[in-house]
């Protein structure tokens, strides 16, 4: 089974429904919202691969290249994070907060673009949580992780 069938059952499974009084478009797209329902369950790899599928398959317009690569970087700072969280004494995982920090700011301004919103999803508020994260990581010198399960930060499409 390939990469692509298998995120495909994977998506199927979360069986995400289509938002009420949708209109349609991105943000109905299974995989768009089973992104955001990854993302909220704390399962950002997860959150990544979905998207990236979105993204390398060419099924979102040019347009939309930027945004949701700005999406999957996030997803990838925060993978950086929870390893980091899981495993700090590690010899790989507990050097992850310097490799987080480069996607927040990559993903920062790949969605810069896009503010105040896209696609049902508050890019300036998304931003600002970006922001703050990368921010706490800086500021200890990249020596304390500011993720953790309890406090992870929830995203929701309005």
């Amino acid at each position: 089974m390939s990469k692509g069938e298998r995120i495909s059952r994977f998506v199927e499974s979360l069986a995400t429904d289509e938002p009420k009084g949708s209109a349609g478009g991105i943000a109905a797209h299974p995989y768009y919202r089973a992104f955001f329902r990854c993302w909220n369950e704390q399962r950002y790899y997860e959150a990544h691969d979905v998207l990236e599928q979105v993204w390398l398959g060419k099924t979102i317009s040019s347009d939309d290249a930027q945004y949701f690569k700005g999406l999957i970087q996030a997803a990838g700072a925060f993978v950086h994070l929870q390893k980091q969280f899981e495993h700090p004494t590690h010899p790989k995982h507990g050097k992850r907060l310097a490799p987080a920090v480069r996607l927040f700011r990559l993903a920062e301004k790949n969605l810069a673009p896009f503010s105040p919103a896209r696609h049902d999803l508050d890019i300036a508020q998304f931003r600002e949580m970006l922001s703050r994260y990368c921010r706490a990581v800086v500021e200890s010198d990249e020596r304390q992780n500011p993720w953790a399960p309890e406090t992870a930060p929830k995203v929701s499409l309005g």
